[in-house]
């Protein structure tokens, strides 16, 4: 079960992406929506097969998805929705899969 948001945020990232850049021209919307939902969706693949590195892979992905928000919010003054609404999917996400990390490393 632990990769549903993997899933899902792969789904909906590209989707994000590719209306951030039809509404504003922004590649990098474009680029990091469509790598992101890509990288999730192999995340989550490992992690229904119960292979290395799913969790780790899905971490990092949430880790990065906060990070990039984070300085749109910062510009924004958070006032922008969609920023903040990035840096919440991240930060859910990173601490959902430090946890799951854990569980699988340490059992804990």
């Amino acid at each position: 079960m632990a990769e549903h948001p993997s899933f899902t945020l792969a789904a909906l990232l590209p989707i994000g992406g590719i209306t951030g850049f039809l509404k504003t021209r922004s590649l990098p919307s474009l680029i990091a929506g469509v790598t992101l939902g890509v990288s999730y969706g192999y995340a989550g693949t490992l992690i229904k097969k119960n292979q290395d590195y799913g969790t780790e892979l899905a971490l990092g992905n949430s880790v990065v998805l906060l990070g990039s928000a984070i300085p749109r919010i910062i510009k924004t003054r958070a006032r922008a929705p969609m920023p903040l609404a990035l840096g919440a999917t991240g930060l859910l996400a990173s601490l959902y899969y430090q946890k799951k990390v854990r569980e699988f490393r340490y059992g804990v």
